[in-house]
């Protein structure tokens, strides 16, 4: 099986950064996804589509992994670079 862990981007509608420690595993699907022809809804034969699950650090996520025999892809994670501002910058 295989599996995906990053950690997530945060929220646009939130502006702070709380709960965004978080890294996700999540599962490759490898099965197809079909429209159904009753009602048109995307569907798929396999649910592991639905989970995520969440880890403190990459590497309590690689070693859940790990411990499963199952073939991971490990996302970096993108630092966040501020830039330096002055209240005085506004009025320049």
């Amino acid at each position: 099986m295989e599996v995906t862990i990053y950690k997530p981007a945060k929220n646009a509608m939130q502006s702070g950064r709380a709960k965004s420690g978080m890294w996700v595993l999540e599962y490759q699907s490898d099965s197809d996804k079909f429209v159904e022809p009753l009602m048109g809804w995307t569907s798929s034969d396999s649910t592991l589509n639905q989970v995520k699950l969440e880890f403190y650090t990459s590497d309590d996520a690689i070693a859940f992994a790990g411990d499963k025999g199952w073939a991971y892809t490990l996302i970096s994670e993108n630092s966040r670079k501020l830039k330096p501002k002055n209240y005085s910058d506004a009025f320049k």
